[in-house]
C-alpha cells in the first residue's frame, strides 16, 4: 500500500493531483484494506473526516522522521479513522494496581555483574505464539498473560501452543481475582486464576471471541498449569533485561500514549507515555538499533497489520519509558 501511495504523491506532483486528491485516494484504500462498512452516509463522512484529519498528522510526523528528528514512523492502520479519546476507550484498559492483591510468590532481582546477551528474540527461539488481535475488546491483559505463560510452557516442554485467552476473559471476572473482561484486566490476576485453577485450556478449545462469555473452562483441554507467579523488582530496566535473557517473555504494563495507536515501525520513544498503566504487552527481546539505539522487543495484541507485523520496539535505556520495567512478571510452570 506505501508503494502505491508513493506512486500517486509522485504523479500528483507531475499532474497536478492535489494533497486532498491523495488523501481521497487513500481513504478509498483504506477502507478495503480494513474493510470498513459504516451505518449511515453520515457516520462515513465523520469517519472520512477523522481518517483526514489522523493522516495529516501522519504525514507531518513522517516528515520530521525522514529528517531524522523523530525515531520512528507512524502509519495508516485500523485505528486512523477514530479519535484518540476514542480508541482510549476501546483498546486501552482501565488498570488500577489498588485492585491489585499482594498475591505474588516470588520477587525476582537478578544477582549483580549478571552477564546476558546483547540482544535475544525468543521469537526466533520459537518461544512465542502467532500475534494475535484483541478486537473492540479491552482484553489487552489476558493476552499479555497468555503470552508470558506460553512462553513458560515452551522452555519447560519445548512445544508451543497457543493458550486460551478467551477462558480467561470468561472466568476470572469472580472474586479474588476480579477482571473486568473486556472492559479491563490484571495479567497478575489472570496467572492467580490460572494457578489456583489447576490450568488453562488450550486455545483450539477454547477459541477468542471478543466478548466476556460464560465460563466454560473444561479440565480435559488443560495446555498449562502455573506453580508461582514471580514479580520483577520494579523500576529498573537492567533486572528486565536480565529476566528477558534468562526466563523468557515477561509480561509488562505501559503507558500507551496518543502516538502508539499509529506506530509503524521504528523505535518508539515519546516523552509523554510515562503517566499511568493503560496497557499490557509482552517483552519478547530486546537489542540496539543503530540509529537509534537500544529498544525492548514487544509483542502487541492488535493484529499483525498493526506496527511492524504486530510488533513494536520500545526505547530501552531511556528512563523506563512508558513505565515498561514498573511492573512485569512472569509464572513458574
Amino acid at each position: 500500500m506505501r508503494a502505491v501511495i508513493a506512486f500517486l504523491a509522485l504523479i500528483g506532483i507531475v499532474q497536478g493531483i492535489s494533497y486532498a486528491d491523495v488523501l481521497e485516494a487513500e481513504w478509498e484504500t483504506f477502507k478495503v484494506e480494513y474493510e470498513k462498512r459504516y451505518e449511515s452516509e453520515d457516520e462515513e463522512l465523520l469517519r472520512k473526516l477523522i481518517f483526514y484529519d489522523n493522516k495529516k498528522a501522519i504525514d507531518k510526523h513522517n516528515i520530521r522522521y525522514a529528517l531524522g528528528k523523530e525515531a520512528y514512523e507512524m502509519g495508516v492502520n485500523q485505528f486512523t479513522d477514530m479519535l484518540p479519546k476514542e480508541f482510549g476507550s476501546l483498546m486501552l484498559t482501565s488498570i488500577n494496581l489498588t485492585d491489585a492483591t499482594s498475591d505474588i510468590d516470588i520477587i525476582y532481582s537478578a544477582p549483580e555483574n549478571t552477564e546476558i546477551p546483547s540482544s535475544i528474540d525468543w521469537r526466533v527461539k520459537g518461544a512465542v505464539t502467532s500475534v494475535k488481535d484483541q478486537g473492540k475488546c479491552g482484553s489487552c491483559w489476558a493476552f499479555s498473560a497468555v503470552g508470558t505463560l506460553e512462553g513458560q510452557q515452551f522452555l519447560k516442554t519445548r512445544q508451543l501452543m497457543s493458550l486460551s485467552t478467551q477462558n480467561l476473559l470468561d472466568c476470572s471476572s469472580r472474586y479474588p481475582y476480579s477482571n473486568k473482561g473486556c472492559n479491563g484486566g490484571l495479567p497478575l490476576q489472570a496467572l492467580m486464576y490460572v494457578r489456583d485453577n489447576g490450568g488453562i485450556d488450550i486455545e483450539s478449545s477454547y477459541p477468542y471471541d471478543s466478548r466476556q462469555l460464560s465460563c466454560r473452562f473444561d479440565r480435559h483441554n488443560v495446555g498449562a498449569s502455573v506453580s508461582a507467579i514471580v514479580r520483577l523488582k520494579q523500576d529498573d530496566e537492567s533486572n528486565l533485561a536480565v529476566a528477558t535473557a534468562i526466563k523468557g517473555p515477561i509480561s509488562v504494563l505501559i503507558h500507551a500514549g496518543q502516538t502508539f495507536m499509529q506506530y509503524r515501525s521504528g523505535v518508539y520513544k515519546d516523552n509523554s507515555c510515562n503517566k499511568y498503566f493503560n496497557h499490557a504487552v509482552l517483552v519478547v527481546g530486546y537489542g540496539h538499533d543503530s540509529r537509534e539505539g537500544d529498544y525492548w522487543l514487544v509483542k502487541n495484541s492488535w493484529g499483525s497489520k498493526w506496527g511492524e507485523s504486530g510488533y513494536i520496539r520500545m526505547a530501552r535505556n531511556r528512563n523506563n519509558q512508558c513505565r515498561i520495567a514498573s511492573y512485569a512478571i512472569f509464572p513458574l510452570v
